[in-house]
């Protein structure tokens, strides 16, 4: 008995030997130490035959191939899929006209390929209602397309929605000649998609194109994805003012993940308020918990941009991504009139060409300071950057100043070409700096 014992005690000790071990996973954290939920790493689209009942435009007496604005008539289609339990309005192949279109609780959008959801370019062809814009909640002119109080909608399909947005380019540029000072407001253009006080919203796939104004807001919102999208405006010829890639509005919990975007402003842009007392207002708010990965950006003004109407930003991941020829990487919008804090900013794994890889300046755009005794200081701290491989017009493009503070900056494993040499780990209090290459010369082991 004991001699069988000991057999089976050597047994199961070489077969506990002989089984792999397994790795330990080890949970993702964000830059400020907190753990990442998984729901950022998975990366399944959503399926457009879970979305329910098919809403074919042209089974509801919409028409294919006339230039007629037909805005009541996809609305009807879009309120008779609400009305009736819901499903996914399909826009099929040929081309759309519309104005502002709003989509309710259980229906969604799908423009198939060869099909064109297109924009009225006239203005009056979308309402007025209360909304936010350029960190300010008030009356202004819906989107395209719009859903507000959500859960679950969805935007899919390789066809396209188009804002047909060069007319109102045109206008804009005519009024900035004779007013300079005009703003964006002054000249009223539509936006693309505006989604707000919504969750579990995914946008994958579509090619959004020639916004008037800008093509992706969401505002209040959280657990938003943008996949594999094409977003594009045009940055020569007549140009598309003021035309960002996607606008995040006091938001938590988003990714952008494995999309193009060229336009003629910034691509990601984080906002949440501006003036003197926007971190009072109920209205304004953060964003955080934000995860840019995987991206391609053509000409874009900033492929990540804190402000210029923003309070507070957290959690910041921009990584893996790649620049064909932007004017900024991050920058960071310090508005002298709006007491902002950005911290916990990570920029890692970046190639390409820019003008400038970290901007930081103040921004004085429509400036309206007001009279605070308390105002608070603004800052910016705990920003990283991270395998940096690019050729840089300047790499560090920081002016310091007393109206904000600069302190605990990271530079880990930069190899840059920089036409402006000028890196200085002392010029931001508590700086981080660890093998940076500049110009072939390591100036900082």
């Amino acid at each position: 008995m004991r001699q069988t014992m000991i057999m089976l005690l050597a047994v199961l000790t070489l077969a506990a030997a002989a089984k792999p071990k397994q790795k330990k996973v080890v949970a993702e954290t964000w830059p400020n130490g907190e753990v990442m939920d998984a729901w950022f790493s998975d990366t399944t689209k959503i399926d457009p035959a879970t979305l329910g009942r098919r809403y074919v435009l042209t089974d509801y007496g919409v028409r294919q191939g006339t230039t007629d604005i037909q805005t009541k008539e996809i609305q009807a289609v879009i309120d008779r899929a609400a009305s009736e339990g819901g499903g996914v309005v399909v826009v099929p192949k040929g081309t759309f006209f519309s104005g502002s279109l709003f989509f309710k609780q259980g229906t969604h959008l799908m423009v198939e390929e060869g099909g064109v959801l297109k924009g009225s370019e006239r203005i009056h062809d979308f309402e007025i209602r209360e909304t936010r814009i350029e960190g300010q909640t008030c009356k202004y002119f819906t989107a395209l397309v719009n859903a507000d109080a959500v859960d679950g909608f969805t935007i899919c399909g390789k066809g396209t929605i188009d804002g047909n947005g060069t007319h109102y380019w045109e206008e804009f540029w005519i009024r900035r000649r004779w007013n300079p000072q005009c703003t964006n407001k002054d000249a009223q253009r539509p936006r693309l998609t505006y989604i707000s006080n919504s969750r579990n919203v995914t946008i994958q796939d579509v090619r959004l194109i020639n916004s008037p104004f800008w093509t992706n807001h969401i505002y209040r919102c959280d657990h938003v994805r943008y996949l594999d999208l094409y977003i594009y405006s045009s940055t020569s010829g007549i140009k598309g003012p003021s035309t960002d890639a996607i606008d995040i509005d006091v938001c938590h919990d988003v990714v952008v993940r494995g999309c193009y975007m060229n336009v003629n402003d910034d691509a990601v842009v984080l906002k949440g308020g501006k003036g003197t007392f926007a971190d009072q207002a109920p209205e304004n708010g953060p964003c955080y918990n934000v995860l840019v990965e995987n991206c391609h950006y053509g000409m874009v003004h900033g492929c990540m941009t804190l402000g210029s109407e923003s309070v507070h930003d957290w959690n910041v991941i921009m990584r893996n991504c790649r620049a064909d020829n932007t004017n900024n990487v991050l920058w960071l919008k310090m508005r002298p009139d709006t007491p902002q804090h950005y911290e916990y900013v990570r920029v890692e794994n970046f190639t390409g060409k820019c003008r400038n890889c970290l901007l930081i300046k103040g921004w004085t755009q429509f400036f309206d300071k007001q009279d605070r005794p308390d105002m608070p200081m603004s800052q910016c701290n705990n920003i990283t950057f991270r395998g940096i491989r690019m050729e840089c017009g300047n790499f560090f493009n920081v002016a310091k100043s007393d109206k904000f503070i600069l302190k605990d900056f990271t530079f880990e494993d930069c190899d840059v070409k920089d036409g402006t040499p000028q890196f200085d780990p002392n010029l931001i209090e508590g700086t981080k700096a660890r093998n940076i290459i500049v110009n072939g010369q390591q100036v900082v082991k």
